[in-house]
């Protein structure tokens, strides 16, 4: 802690002798022209040319009367060499006073070494920021003829509370991110290829539904009104199906006020998707079609490679209904079970129950604890119970069971989708329950929507409905661990 103290304090005076010495250490504007790819993919047809580049020192390399750095930019590394005879004694001098992590503009022309490296031998250089704190950069030493690499930015904490430092010093991470963005673009693309139309919704809402959750609550006001962050947008995008869109999604920003592990965050991202005329059958085709192109667009291949497991997103995928996976896995035919004999089942399955938790959530955990974590394979789990999907069409031949799915890869769901319930009185029986759910102390629990339920007495057509979560996406098409691992600056406690 003090050695930093002491290295920030000896910049902070570098500091001031540049401004003592009339030298603005951060002008406005710097125009470059190339950028350290454009550059290395040009050659050898711009050897000779006059580049500006810019971006950040890494590495300097002082050799008396000359000097090598590299410089990052967006894209990557390039090499520049500067010299005293072509920069002139002044602004050499000054160039040596400057630190790892300051960033420059430089000019000047592209030639390779005699080692080979593309590089730009510059003619002119202006400093653009000095950076006041030093930069976490790893070393490296050779120990019994092997590399090891000393002071590496490795903390997970440390690197999730100063993401600005994690891309800086870990360029694997900004790889990361920058896939997302190909992610959600190609996604976007399918969609409007499809002739779908984006949308947006409210995230502040008078009554939040949607999906099973608890909100985040806060106060408009001007109006002396509570409202709540989203919990999903699912109610609104349908009412714009009733309103006679045929298809419309949206990227939405979603809030959940629960736990958190490395699958939540409590703000994360959703792309929720309504089209009428279609239902769940429909949907399955395509969501596995519309995730193995992505994988395709974006990583050149439908195979990819998840925490170890070789994963094939090749359609078609698994079918599997719920029951039919949970009677696989334990034994247990729960179909038709009434909750008294779920709670003996749980037991027999040493399935610890909240005594709050009616049928669906009983299933739920059970599916969660037996089946779900042994999914790596895409499987569409299908044909849900009733009680744990209000916003559900029932399903048109089994008894007490709707028609939803949902996709999960590597042990996980990535999404949720239905047939979407369009019947006005079966949907307010079905918050009906919710509300008798919740007064058993149950308050993830729908609320009632008297709003959309008069959405839906205006007549809603068949719909099919989808919601797939992002960041999950993005973790499984980038083999990351966590879900921080694919959030910018994912929720943490405060320092």
């Amino acid at each position: 802690m003090e050695q930093g103290s002491n290295l920030t304090e000896q910049r902070r005076q570098k500091l001031e002798n540049l401004r003592e010495n009339n030298i603005n250490p951060y002008p406005y504007k710097y125009d470059k022209t190339h950028s350290s790819e454009e550059i290395k993919s040009g050659f050898p047809e711009n050897e000779g040319e006059v580049v500006s580049i810019a971006g950040r020192i890494m590495a300097n390399r002082l050799m008396g009367k000359a000097a090598f750095s590299d410089i990052m930019d967006m894209d990557g590394r390039i090499q520049v060499f500067l010299s005293q005879k072509a920069l002139g004694d002044e602004a050499f001098d000054v160039f040596k006073t400057l630190d790892i992590g300051d960033i420059i503009g430089l000019s000047g022309k592209v030639f390779k070494t005699r080692t080979g490296e593309i590089s730009v031998m510059v003619e002119s250089y202006e400093l653009l920021s000095k950076s006041l704190r030093p930069l976490p950069i790893a070393k490296e030493k050779e120990e019994d003829g092997e590399k090891v690499v000393y002071d590496a930015f490795v903390d997970k904490e440390t690197r999730y509370r100063q993401r600005y430092v994690d891309l800086v010093v870990n360029p694997q991470v900004k790889e990361v991110f920058i896939k997302r963005s190909k992610i959600v673009t190609a996604m976007r693309e399918f969609l409007n290829e499809r002739g779908y139309l984006e949308v947006e919704t409210p995230i502040l809402q008078p009554i939040y539904g949607g999906a099973s959750a608890r909100p985040f609550t806060t106060t408009l006001n001007a109006l002396k009104m509570p409202l709540y962050l989203r919990i999903a947008n699912e109610l609104y995008l349908k009412r714009l199906i009733v309103g006679g869109f045929d298809g419309v999604y949206e990227f939405a920003k979603d809030f959940r006020n629960e736990g958190m592990d490395r699958f939540h965050n409590p703000e994360f991202t959703q792309m929720e998707l309504y089209v009428a005329y279609k239902d769940y059958h429909w949907m399955m085709e395509l969501v596995e079609t519309m995730i193995s192109s992505i994988a395709q667009k974006v990583l050149g291949t439908m195979k990819v490679t998840f925490q170890g497991h070789e994963i094939d997103l090749t359609p078609p995928w698994k079918r599997l209904p719920l029951f039919e996976g949970i009677k696989e896995a334990t034994g247990l035919d729960l179909y038709g079970m009434d909750e008294a004999e779920l709670r003996r089942a749980s037991k027999s399955l040493d399935i610890h129950l909240e005594k709050e938790w009616g049928s669906g959530k009983i299933i739920d955990e059970i599916f969660g604890e037996f089946v779900e974590g042994n999914l790596i394979q895409p499987t569409f789990i299908t044909d849900h119970p009733v009680e744990l999907s209000p916003l559900a069409k029932k399903h048109r031949t089994h008894k007490g069971l709707v028609e939803r799915f949902e996709p999960v890869v590597a042990g996980k769901e990535i999404g949720n989708a239905f047939s979407e319930l369009n019947d006005p009185d079966d949907q307010r029986e079905r918050f009906e329950n919710q509300m008798k759910l919740r007064e058993r102390g149950d308050d993830e629990a729908q609320m009632l929507d008297e709003d959309y339920l008069r959405a839906l007495e205006y007549a809603m057509p068949p719909t099919a409905g989808l919601g797939i979560g992002i960041d999950r996406l993005v973790m499984l098409l980038t083999d990351s661990a966590s879900i921080r691992d694919v959030l910018l600056f994912p929720m943490m406690r405060p320092e």
